[in-house]
């Protein structure tokens, strides 16, 4: 096998908070030990790499971590996969051998350094590497421009509501936010048994759209008492967003005292390795639905589109085709 070499290819580069971002040529190194460099097929676009985007963040950058790809090398040491493997990228890696992943306690690995890039991705590029650890194979068959979505949105919801908050039969369940995560967490809890699905949102258009849900309203209708809820409410609440300014929380003692549960959810309780192929065999056997998140499916040159649409609202996910 020969040796990989630096790639040249194109990459979506952003230069500053809020400006639109650049195609151009960029170099891709070749794989370093423990790592895999992964031609993207199709990645889609984030809230979270849209609040990144807007906020005063290391720049310049490459955004983007729901993608999907083959790999095209791998590095010194690596021996899950090969070149020609179906991947999903995610930004929290899995190693199988860290006193964290071996714990069956926790989906937090230890591997290695921080890296410098975007959430461990960086996947708005033709080409990216990242650390074998921060990669799930597929199995061919899946749908790799579809697929790309459990890199994050709807594994999001789904394992918010299972695993997080492990949603009952006949619960009533209030939603705040009715993108591609808040969906995820209706479709969840619909398989649960839920009886009441909620869903608030102060954007019309996702109310209009709200698939999933029983009812929509712009205010909670509930007086605080719902059995789950996700952002706020009574009984446990989950919070799974990205906050865009303020990351320190309060709360009065008394609401504890109460019975009040606050739950996070890092990854959403799934561990990337050994849970998310599971999930794309619930997708491929029609046990849970991907497609109709996806509202928008554009090529690359238009990913300052897929930006826009979701800043002004009028999107679920964007897929982003890159150049075959």
């Amino acid at each position: 096998m020969s040796t990989p070499q630096v790639i040249t290819c194109k990459a979506a580069v952003a230069w500053g908070a809020g400006e639109a971002l650049v195609i151009e040529e960029v170099e891709v190194s070749p794989p370093q030990p423990m790592e895999i460099r992964i031609k993207v097929v199709s990645t889609s676009l984030c809230r979270s790499d849209l609040s990144a985007w807007e906020s005063h963040a290391i720049f310049p950058r490459i955004f983007g971590h729901e993608a999907s790809g083959i790999v095209e090398s791998v590095g010194q040491g690596v021996t899950e996969f090969k070149e020609g493997d179906h991947v999903l990228t995610v930004f929290i890696g899995e190693c199988i051998s860290c006193r964290q992943c071996t714990s069956g306690k926790s989906n937090t690995c230890l591997k290695g350094e921080p890296v410098y890039d975007y959430c461990a991705v960086s996947s708005f590029s033709e080409y990216t590497v990242v650390h074998s650890g921060c990669a799930v194979k597929l199995s061919p068959l899946a749908p790799l421009e579809k697929i790309c979505l459990l890199s994050c949105g709807v594994a999001a919801g789904l394992g918010a509501a299972w695993n997080v908050a492990d949603v009952s039969k006949g619960s009533t369940v209030v939603i705040f936010g009715l993108g591609t995560v808040g969906l995820s967490v209706a479709q969840a809890s619909k398989l649960r048994g839920a009886s009441r699905i909620i869903g608030v949102d102060n954007n019309p258009q996702k109310c209009e759209n709200a698939f999933g849900v029983t009812e929509v309203v712009i205010k909670c209708i509930t007086d605080g008492r719902a059995d789950f809820s996700f952002e706020c409410g009574w009984g446990l609440t989950v919070t799974l967003g990205v906050p865009k300014v303020k990351l320190e929380m309060s709360a009065r003692y008394g609401l504890l005292l109460m019975g009040r549960t606050l739950k996070g959810s890092l990854f959403w309780g799934w561990k990337p390795k050994s849970d998310l192929p599971s999930l794309v065999k619930k997708y491929l056997n029609k046990e849970i639905q991907i497609d109709d998140y996806i509202t928008h499916n554009l090529p690359f040159d238009d990913i300052n589109k897929a930006f826009n649409l979701m800043k002004e609202g009028k999107c679920q996910r964007c897929v982003i085709h890159m150049p075959r």
